[in-house]
């Protein structure tokens, strides 16, 4: 994770082993799809301190991607209208694939005074096999829900402007 003075956040991924035995979906062109998370796909959510709306952006190895936000924990989900990846990188090996996304911070507007950003990273993992599971720094609860509020474990402090268009 690296984050510029243009209020840029570049997301790194790293998934390391037999990616043979990954469905990895071919590269396609670089546009926004929905549904990504039904397959191998990396995964961001942000949201600010002590506010419940969030955004979640999805990434895939094909180079598809797609961005909802939403007013709070699994409700008023919407498309992220003006929000896009400024880039999306993938390389893959036998034994390696790296995905990097880049976003433009200014895109996620905070409410007035949040003074930064809270981040949960995860990725759905898909197998020839069909199998399917799902990765996060941690599942609050046990169970995968990469939208539950505790997994929002990384703070940012950013100087974006603020914005209330969070809380609509």
């Amino acid at each position: 994770m690296a984050l510029t003075l243009e209020n840029r956040l570049t997301l790194s991924y790293t998934l390391a082993g037999d990616i043979q035995a990954l469905l990895i979906p071919p590269r396609r062109p670089f546009r926004r799809v929905d549904q990504l998370w039904r397959h191998t796909c990396c995964e961001a959510f942000i949201s600010a301190p002590g506010t419940a709306a969030y955004w979640e952006c999805n990434f895939s190895p094909s180079t598809e991607w797609a961005i909802y936000r939403f007013r709070a924990y699994r409700e008023g989900m919407g498309i992220g209208e003006n929000a896009a990846p400024l880039a999306l990188s993938v390389a893959s090996n036998a034994q390696r694939l790296d995905l990097s996304a880049t976003l433009d911070l200014r895109q996620f507007p905070l409410p007035e005074g949040a003074g930064g950003f809270r981040l949960a990273l995860s990725a759905v993992i898909e197998e020839v096999s069909g199998r399917i599971s799902y990765w996060a720094l941690r599942h609050p609860t046990g169970q995968p829900d990469f939208h539950h509020p505790a997994g929002f474990l990384f703070g940012l402090g950013v100087g974006v402007s603020a914005s209330s268009a969070m809380d609509t």
